[in-house]
């Protein structure tokens, strides 16, 4: 039988301090104690990173406040794109849906709530490929709740019917964007280079799971429900990371009241497709 609430897949590699703040903040959720959580630990990829890892995984087995807990193990390195790519197919297959969190992560205490109460409205509403809790430090007023032809990966929700648009194969990826005149919208007008990002990813420059699974969900034509305010702010973008360098362009004020999840239309939002742009051409000084 399957859980009424759906499960965390909580990806870890080697910041137990990290760790901890997002374990932390997910426990301070008033659906916690009703939640499965399977915590998905990478192995090292040296014996530099070991002890780390170590630490991790005691920290992780450690862990209480949940319905249920569940540690995999990885034996080797997978890397992040592989480890969340396997972890968020394997929690699909078995539970139909997903919340995915990094362990950088630090989420608002509503943040389980509205995920969850989003992932039952929209659940057969094949137009949508995912929930998302991060929001940009936008200036002015935002609606509590818009949709984009978008997906995000900071803190993030879905299921089974979307994931399975999810195409690894970036060549592909890249040549339909192309193909199809997406590339503009894909870099968000001039807003930010997504498509080197994508042509870094196929030379093997970075591992990003996250701008394949946006090119999925673009070129699926399928849109993703953001908040207009953050539920989620990033502490791992402080040199910390594997992929991050340390920067605070993207910090954010949480949102400490629930998000009203009101009806609205199901439809891509241009005005907050032009803030975003507008923020990332900002930062870029164009």
């Amino acid at each position: 039988m399957l859980p009424q609430y759906a499960p965390i897949a909580l990806f870890a590699y080697r910041r137990p301090d990290h760790l901890r703040r997002t374990l932390d903040a997910l426990q301070r959720n008033d659906l916690a104690s009703s939640t499965p959580l399977l915590i998905f630990c990478d192995g090292a990829a040296s014996a530099v990173d070991q002890p780390a890892v170590d630490a991790v995984r005691r920290l992780a087995a450690a862990v209480t406040g949940f319905a249920s807990v569940e540690v995999v193990r990885q034996p080797r390195n997978l890397g992040l794109a592989q480890s969340i790519i396997s972890g968020v197919s394997a929690v699909t297959a078995a539970y139909g849906r997903v919340i995915v969190v990094e362990d950088d992560l630090v989420v608002a205490p509503h943040f389980l709530r509205f995920m969850n109460d989003s992932l039952v409205r929209y659940a057969d509403d094949t137009r949508i490929a995912s929930v998302n809790g991060y929001m940009y430090p936008l200036p002015g007023a935002a609606p509590d709740l818009f949709f984009l032809r978008d997906a995000d990966c900071w803190g993030w929700a879905t299921w089974k019917r979307a994931w399975d648009v999810f195409d690894a194969d970036g060549p592909r990826l890249l040549q339909e964007l192309q193909v199809r005149g997406l590339a503009s919208f894909f870099d968000f007008d001039g807003g930010y280079p997504y498509m080197d990002m994508l042509r870094d990813q196929i030379a093997g420059r970075n591992n990003s799971w996250a701008i394949r699974w946006r090119a999925s969900v673009i070129l699926a034509d399928m849109l993703s429900l953001f908040p207009g305010q953050s539920l989620v702010h990033n502490i791992g973008m402080d040199g910390s990371g594997e992929h991050c360098s340390a920067s605070t362009v993207y910090d954010t004020h949480i949102r400490m009241t629930p998000v009203p999840l009101t009806d609205i239309a199901v439809e891509h939002s241009p005005k907050m497709f032009q803030l975003i742009r507008d923020f990332h051409r900002h930062q870029r000084g164009i």
